[in-house]
C-alpha cells in the first residue's frame, strides 16, 4: 500500500463528516466529480470500502469509521506540527488560551490574574472561537490550554473539571412555558434550538452546549442574535446558569430543566504537552475554581 497523502485524508474527512458529496465538494472548494474519483482511488489503494453509497444517502462502513477517527487525528497532528514550529520561533512566547466568550463559569478574570502572578515568561493571550471549536484548537496547535464545557470529544486531551452548574432553558417571556417554575425535556417537543436541533433532545452532543453553530445550519452566530430569536419566540436555548446571571433580559425567562444533567466547565490541554506555562495555568485554574466553590458554599 502506498503512503496516504494529507490531501486524500482531507477529502475523505470532508465526505465522511458531510455524508454528502455535493456538500463536501463545496466545503473543499472543488467540483464533485474529481472528489468522487479521489475517494474511489483511496478505496482501491486501501483495498476496502470506506463508504456505502445509495441514490438516497451515503454511510460510513466500519473501515470508514476507523479511518475517519484516525484521519482526524493525523490531520490535527500535521497542523499542530507546523504551528508548534512557528510558536517555537517566536521572540516573545505566549500561552494561548482558547474559550468561547462568556463560557468561563465567571472564573476567567480571576484565573488570568492568578496566572499573571506566576513567573512563566509566557503571558496569556485569548483565542476566542465558536462553540465546539475549543477542543479542535487544542488538538491542531492553535491553542495550548483551554476552558471547555463538557468536552465530549476528548481525543488527545487531558482535562480537569473546574465547576458544575445547571443548564437553564431560555424562552420568550410570552411563551406559555414561561409560566412554569421548571420544565422537563418532554415539554419541549416541537421546539427547536439555534442550529435547528430538536429542543426535546437536550443540548447537542458535540460539547453539551445547545447553541453550537454549524456553518451550514444557522445564521444565528452570536449571543445578541440568539437572544433576539428567543425573544421573538423563534427558538429556545440552553445556557449555563453563570451565563444567564450575566445576561438578564426582560423579554426572556430562564427555567430549570429537571431531567437535564448539569454543565461542567473543564480546563483542558493536549496530552503530550510538556509546557511549564500550561501546567501553571492548570494549577491556578484549579485553585481559583476551588476557592470560588468554597466562597459560594459559605455564602
Amino acid at each position: 500500500m502506498n503512503e496516504l497523502e494529507t490531501r486524500q485524508l482531507r477529502y475523505f474527512v470532508a465526505v465522511a463528516e458531510e455524508l454528502n458529496f455535493g456538500r463536501a465538494a463545496e466545503r473543499l472548494g472543488m467540483a464533485q466529480p474529481p472528489l468522487s474519483r479521489a475517494i474511489r482511488t483511496l478505496e482501491r489503494q486501501l483495498g476496502v470500502a470506506l463508504l456505502e453509497r445509495t441514490t438516497r444517502r451515503v454511510q460510513l462502513t466500519p473501515s470508514g469509521e476507523v479511518l475517519l477517527r484516525d484521519a482526524r487525528t493525523a490531520l490535527d497532528a500535521v497542523a499542530a506540527a507546523g504551528r508548534h514550529a512557528q510558536h517555537a520561533g517566536e521572540t516573545a512566547p505566549q500561552l494561548r488560551v482558547t474559550l468561547k466568550a462568556d463560557v468561563d463559569g465567571g472564573l476567567l478574570p480571576r484565573i488570568l490574574e492568578a496566572y499573571a502572578a506566576q513567573d512563566t515568561g509566557q503571558p496569556a493571550t485569548l483565542v476566542l472561537g465558536r462553540y465546539g471549536e475549543q477542543a479542535a484548537a487544542l488538538r491542531d496547535g492553535r491553542a495550548d490550554v483551554g476552558l471547555l464545557l463538557d468536552p465530549a470529544d476528548a481525543r488527545g486531551l487531558d482535562f480537569e473539571p473546574l465547576r458544575s452548574e445547571p443548564f437553564l432553558l431560555a424562552v420568550a417571556a410570552g411563551d406559555p412555558l414561561a409560566q412554569n417554575s421548571e420544565v422537563c425535556l418532554a415539554d419541549l417537543a416541537g421546539r427547536t434550538m439555534p442550529g435547528g436541533e430538536p429542543a426535546d433532545q437536550g443540548p447537542v452532543p458535540e460539547d453539551r452546549c445547545a447553541f453550537v453553530q454549524r456553518e451550514r445550519s444557522s445564521s444565528a452566530s452570536d449571543l445578541p442574535e440568539i437572544f433576539r430569536l428567543i425573544e421573538l419566540g423563534s427558538i429556545v436555548c440552553f445556557f449555563p446558569a453563570s451565563l444567564t446571571d450575566r445576561y438578564p433580559r426582560p423579554d426572556i425567562v430562564y427555567l430549570p430543566v429537571k431531567d437535564l444533567p448539569p454543565a461542567t466547565l473543564a480546563v483542558a490541554w493536549p496530552q503530550d504537552s510538556r509546557s511549564p506555562a500550561v501546567a501553571a495555568f492548570v494549577r491556578v485554574a484549579t485553585r481559583v475554581a476551588e476557592a470560588a466553590e468554597v466562597a459560594a458554599n459559605q455564602g
